[in-house]
């Protein structure tokens, strides 16, 4: 029985590092092709020089001021809202949640068009930093509505929705207000990592640092927590310690992502359940694999995101929705079967 299980812990690293192997492949594919494709037609051979070199020629500066950056936003974005959407689920218990129910989208996208139309003049940069400060807020308030009389799950889960819609209808009665400030944001409420450059990616960086490695951190406590509220509290663990500790690690990650492309919804949906039916419910495991399979769903709705109105480019929020659309009733339809 003990070499079963000996055999069975081997099979399964295998398998994980199988995965890992496979997903950095399809992923650095996706990255090569994400930086070809554009209006300016490029040489594959050029495309992977300057990913490595700068040499001063107009396609090289092409590729690493506006293609590079903008690949490499769609990776950490992609990684970020997915480790959002499996802490996110894990804290809550609901397999249909998502950084949405904090409310972080809207709250972004509110104090974003709030402070376009108080600061007309207001520089792109300085746009993130109140998106950001929206994200983190409404997470907040979430957490102390969610927690007055005990913290559950339910709780936390209906008072991010009712933050979400509140906050919602606030944006839209803003930019009917001031319909100036529709033309110049319109792209970002659907979610777009069009406009990328490399000051984004500095914003971006630290923050998605700190989260992923709260993450990482976090990964054993969330494991055990997964068993449910009273096997978690017997093996010693404080589980609305680590609910709140997991749900700033969700601010931050989904937060930051919202407050530099707008909010690009679904991938928090998505990529946890297809990470759990390949390695299953370790978060030891599941965290760093849902930072690759959020990388590569992102990356390559990017590309699919430049060829549906071509050659005009399309938000890349409008992909993750349509694929994510259909997502979310199959898994409301199993769920529902389920409880038949």
């Amino acid at each position: 029985m003990q070499l079963f299980k000996i055999n069975d812990v081997k099979n399964n690293n295998k398998l994980t590092l199988e995965i890992i192997i496979v997903s950095l492949i399809i992923l650095f594919i996706g990255i090569i092709i994400n930086i070809y494709i554009g209006s300016i037609n490029l040489n594959l051979g050029t495309v992977i020089k300057a990913i490595f070199i700068a040499d001063g020629t107009k396609e090289n500066l092409v590729i690493r001021t506006i293609r590079l950056p903008r690949a490499i936003m769609s990776i950490v974005i992609g990684g970020n809202l997915a480790v959002a959407g499996v802490l996110m689920q894990g804290i809550t218990r609901n397999p249909l949640a998502s950084p949405q129910v904090f409310g972080i989208n809207s709250g972004a996208a509110f104090f974003a068009v709030a402070s376009m139309a108080i600061f007309p003049n207001l520089a792109d940069n300085s746009l993130v930093y109140f998106a950001f400060i929206g994200a983190a807020l409404s997470g907040i308030l979430v957490y102390f509505i969610g927690s007055i009389g005990g913290m559950m799950p339910v709780k936390l889960a209906l008072a991010g929705m009712a933050i979400h819609f509140l906050l919602s209808s606030f944006t839209q009665g803003i930019i009917l207000i001031d319909e100036n400030s529709l033309d110049k944001i319109i792209h970002w409420l659907v979610g777009s990592v069009s406009n990328t450059n490399w000051d984004n990616v500095l914003v971006i960086m630290p923050w998605t640092i700190i989260g992923l490695l709260s993450a990482v951190f976090l990964a054993s406590s969330m494991t055990i927590l997964d068993l449910g509220e009273e096997v978690a509290k017997g093996l010693g663990e404080k589980t609305e310690l680590i609910r709140i500790i997991a749900g700033i690690v969700v601010i931050i990650l989904a937060g930051v992502c919202v407050s530099v492309a707008g909010p690009i919804g679904f991938i928090g949906l998505i990529v946890p359940h297809i990470v759990k039916h390949f390695v299953g419910t370790d978060y030891r495991i599941k965290i760093p694999v849902c930072i690759l399979f959020g990388a590569i769903l992102l990356v390559y709705a990017d590309i699919i995101s430049r060829f549906i109105a071509y050659p005009f480019e399309s938000p890349v929020g409008i992909v993750t929705a349509i694929i994510g659309g259909p997502f979310f009733l199959y898994l409301a339809q199993r769920k529902r079967g389920q409880k038949k």
